[in-house]
Formats: C-alpha cells, sequence, structure tokens
C-alpha cells in the first residue's frame, strides 16, 4: 500500500519560499499522476497544482500560477511544490495526492486514491 508523506511546510513571512516534498514508500509513484491541494480553515480542500507521470505539468490554479511549481523525481519517488512571494492567503494546511487509475480530470478530489496526511504552512503579514 503506498504511503505519501509530506515535509517543509512551517512558519514564513509575506514574499517568503517554502519547498514542499512529497515521498511515497511501500510502492512505485513513477506511473501516478500527482497533485498537490490545500485547505485553509473553514474551507474546502482546493486544487493547487498536478503533473503527469512523466513530469508535465498539468495546471496549476489561479491564485498560484507564476508562484508556484510542481515538479517530480521519479527515481526519489517524490513530488515536490516550490512556493515563492508567498502571501498570507497561502496559508493552509498542504497535501500531496497520488492518482494511480486517471479516471477523472486532476482538479477534482475524487481523481485521487492515495493521500498524504498534510502539511501546514503559514505565512505571516
Amino acid at each position: 500500500q503506498v504511503q505519501l508523506v509530506e515535509s517543509g511546510g512551517g512558519l514564513v513571512q509575506a514574499g517568503g519560499s517554502l519547498r514542499l516534498s512529497c515521498t511515497a514508500s511501500g510502492g512505485d509513484i513513477s506511473r501516478f499522476r500527482m497533485g498537490w491541494f490545500r485547505q485553509a480553515p473553514g474551507k474546502e480542500r482546493q486544487f493547487v497544482a498536478a503533473i503527469s507521470s512523466s513530469g508535465v505539468i498539468l495546471d496549476y490554479a489561479d491564485a498560484v500560477k507564476g508562484r508556484f511549481t510542481i515538479s517530480r523525481d521519479n527515481a526519489k519517488n517524490t513530488q515536490y511544490l516550490q512556493m515563492n512571494s508567498l502571501k498570507p492567503e497561502d496559508t493552509a494546511v498542504y497535501y500531496c495526492a497520488g492518482d494511480s487509475n486517471r479516471s477523472y480530470n486532476y482538479r477534482f478530489l475524487i481523481a485521487y486514491n492515495y493521500w498524504g496526511q498534510g502539511t501546514q504552512v503559514t505565512v505571516s503579514s
């Protein structure tokens, strides 16, 4: 059973940067489509970015375009989210997600059958 573990979250000032990592264990995710989602307090979990199994970037949420970069290293069974020019509104728990079926649009939660437990990102103003 594949397990996903996020790391790299923390507290940063507005304008700063963080790099999130998501490492898989228990299986090979090189054939998975991968995504990042985030959930702010009192809000629904929202799509952030997605990447194909071969490393082609599929899409970003409008709110993060030009600031966040998704990438992956299949040799390390890991995906990343580089977050630059962070804003207070980026504060949320960030979740890594894996899709082994590719049955649904990558923007939808239902598309993903593997989830990490999340890592907190807090951006102070």
